[in-house]
């Protein structure tokens, strides 16, 4: 993949082609399931994907790689919680598994969620094992910063208010109802 942008809907070729040994271990059926599933994202059917990976998940519920495409075909239907949820199991289930933490991060930064993207990336960046992935998560962190760059500020709240703030805060509410208070009688 030389593209500087991957999307979700572009074929996904950076899955490991060496099985690893929780790989080994995954049902056939399963298996079956997960490449269904695949052919049914590449042609543009994410719906029928949905399906299919279910199924996938169902039968090895342990099975990282059918969470990440589960995870991906629920995004192509816009159905975020799912799609976040899949691929945060599928990160816990392979935390070496450049897939899940780069789709992970490539889906936060979507959703507008930096802190865990770039953490996300962070953890994909430590399972990069080739060339082509390290080009690919460079190609995404420089995209985002680009899109930090020109977007709105947004605020992050994450930082609790301070005292002052608080006390500043309920002191105009109390002024407020007073006034609205006398105003009404």
């Amino acid at each position: 993949m030389t593209s500087a942008s991957l999307r979700l809907d572009e074929p996904v070729e950076y899955l490991p082609a060496v099985p690893t040994a929780s790989r080994a271990m995954v049902p056939e059926l399963a298996r079956h399931y997960v490449e269904e599933g695949v052919t049914h994202i590449q042609t543009g059917d994410a719906e029928a994907a949905v399906a299919v990976l279910s199924l996938a998940v169902e039968q090895a519920p342990e099975y990282s790689d059918a969470h990440v495409f589960l995870g991906i075909a629920h995004a192509l239907t816009h159905s975020v919680y799912p799609a976040l949820d899949h691929l945060e199991e599928a990160a816990r289930l392979d935390e070496d598994s450049f897939a899940a933490h780069y789709t992970l991060a490539q889906l936060n930064f979507k959703l507008r969620i930096p802190q865990k993207g770039y953490a996300a990336a962070a953890r994909a960046r430590q399972c990069a094992m080739t060339l082509e992935q390290r080009k690919l998560l460079t190609a995404l962190l420089r995209e985002e910063k680009a899109r930090e760059r020109n977007g709105i500020a947004r605020p992050l709240f994450n930082k609790p208010f301070s005292v002052p703030a608080l006390f500043l805060t309920g002191s105009g509410l109390a002024a407020a109802i007073v006034t609205i208070l006398r105003h009404m009688r």
